[in-house]
């Protein structure tokens, strides 16, 4: 699994029949260490009403088909968690309601 912030949205009217209805997301990778974004953004599936701005946790590769709404989709990366806080070595590093990490 990764961390990631959604930063964008895809919409496409002519796709595969198995996405329609499928919210699409555009995501960049968080590095842990810093809680930066880092990468290349990546197009996910959205599993969990997330929205612009929020940090999400991914599933990839066949991971990604196990939700009940990718199971049997050509899916490759699904948003499956919406963050509240992250918490490494007993300090908050990340706290969605705005806290001071």
């Amino acid at each position: 699994m990764q961390i990631a912030r959604v930063i964008g949205s895809v919409v496409s009217t002519s796709k595969s029949d198995r996405l329609t209805g499928l919210k699409l997301l555009v995501v960049r990778n968080i590095d842990l260490d810093t809680m930066q974004e880092k990468g290349a953004p990546l197009i996910a599936i959205d599993a969990v009403g997330a929205g612009e701005g929020e940090v999400v946790m991914l599933c990839a590769g066949s991971s990604s088909r196990m939700t009940e709404i990718t199971k049997d989709k050509p899916a490759d990366c699904t948003i499956t968690a919406i963050i509240d806080y992250i918490d490494i070595e007993h300090k908050r590093v990340f706290d969605k309601g705005g806290g001071e990490p």
